[in-house]
């Protein structure tokens, strides 16, 4: 599985933004499908995950009620919507692909990854 990531730019604080993973390969719904983010300096950390199904999301705390985490298997695109971003949103944002369940926020729990997309928010 190939995962390209897009969508990411520079915002205000309180703007939105969506990100989008395309990915390649027929067995896109198969995966349990994950964003992660990493700041200058920090550890990526876990955003956000969704079932094969999407019957099952979940979220960082410091994201819940603000992100929302989708997917389209007939597209084979993922997508994360960014509302209310603060400048501690800021950072490089990052989708991966998991090939067995349950859903994880473990980072070592993706098998594949893309390439991340930039996002910043400016005060």
């Amino acid at each position: 599985v190939q995962l390209q990531a897009s969508g990411g730019g520079l915002v205000q604080a309180g703007g939105s933004l969506r990100l989008s993973c395309a990915a390649s390969g027929r067995t896109f719904s198969s995966y349990v499908m994950g964003w992660f983010r990493q700041a200058p300096g920090k550890e990526r950390e876990f955003v956000a995950a969704i079932s094969w199904s999407s019957t099952l999301t979940y979220y960082a705390d410091s994201v819940e009620g603000r992100f929302t985490i989708s997917r389209d298997n007939a597209k084979n695109t993922v997508y994360l919507q960014m509302n209310s971003l603060k400048p501690e949103d800021t950072a490089v944002y990052y989708c991966a692909a998991a090939s067995r369940t349950p859903v994880a926020r473990n980072s070592t729990w993706y098998d594949y990854w893309g390439q991340g997309t930039q996002v910043t928010v400016s005060s």
